[in-house]
């Protein structure tokens, strides 16, 4: 049989399975919402009015990070875990799609259905609060470092899934991933700085620590020392990478 490409017809039928998912649109579109307006009142009116645009904006920034994090963190495995157990890709793969073109109709899928709900996060947090305007060379590495955690939360998300094999165990981590970084990152209302120094040398590893804490000092412009946080991608992207290749030898040798 011919190898069948990646086409519009496989993006759009991965779409719907994103779609379909309740996961994906609650933690992914309505929690990240629902988050800046609850953190934004509560943490804004604690706080003297001079700083308090600059305070709401570094949450507003935090929160921007949830979309990708439950989009692909939590929806992806959810779903990929259940096309395991079923055989899903073995299905696929009789059907004449090769896995890397099933993988990258997925991605686009993932990327697609992320871009909407930065949309409407980006819609709602600007006509629901008083966020500061920023400069657009910052916009664009915010907007450039979430697509990269998306990319990034693929690859971890892909690995974890053909590790555990199972929907139970998998979505089990992936939630516990999730909410961890979260609360380690300083993105649940609890300052990085306020943690024990051991979960501090954590959450400076992880790209998600810098941008919850430090975008907002040059969000209306300045400089900024981009080197701990290209570190910080690295070194998540260098894991998520040995995570995959485990999973691809492990499934190797259980195939031989």
């Amino acid at each position: 049989m011919k190898e069948k490409k990646c086409n519009l017809n496989l993006i759009l039928y991965e779409i719907r399975n994103i779609s379909g998912n309740f996961f994906t649109h609650f933690f992914g579109i309505v929690f990240p919402i629902l988050m800046s307006l609850i953190l934004s009142k509560s943490v804004g009116s604690q706080v003297p009015e001079a700083i308090r645009g600059e305070v709401v904006t570094s949450i507003i920034i935090s929160m921007s990070m949830v979309c990708p994090m439950a989009i692909i963190l939590i929806g992806y495995p959810s779903n990929y875990s259940q096309e395991v157990e079923k055989g899903v890709p073995l299905r696929m793969r009789l059907f004449g799609y090769s896995e890397k073109s099933v993988i990258l109709a997925k991605v686009i899928a993932q990327l697609i259905f992320l871009t909407g709900a930065l949309g409407i996060f980006a819609i709602a947090v600007t006509n629901l609060i008083d966020v500061q305007k920023p400069a657009f060379s910052s916009l664009l590495c915010l907007t450039a470092c979430l697509y990269l955690l998306a990319v990034i939360f693929f690859i971890l998300s892909h690995a974890i899934t053909n590790i555990l094999k199972k929907f139970g165990p998998t979505f089990f981590v992936s939630m516990a991933l999730y909410f961890l970084t979260m609360i380690v990152c300083g993105m649940m209302g609890v300052s990085t700085d306020q943690l024990p120094k051991a979960l501090q040398a954590v959450a400076y590893t992880l790209p998600m620590t810098y941008i919850a804490n430090d975008f907002i000092d040059f969000w209306q412009g300045g400089s900024y020392n981009f080197g701990p946080l290209i570190q910080s991608f690295l070194f998540l992207g260098a894991v998520s990478g040995i995570l995959l290749l485990f999973a691809s030898y492990k499934n190797k040798r259980v195939i031989r």
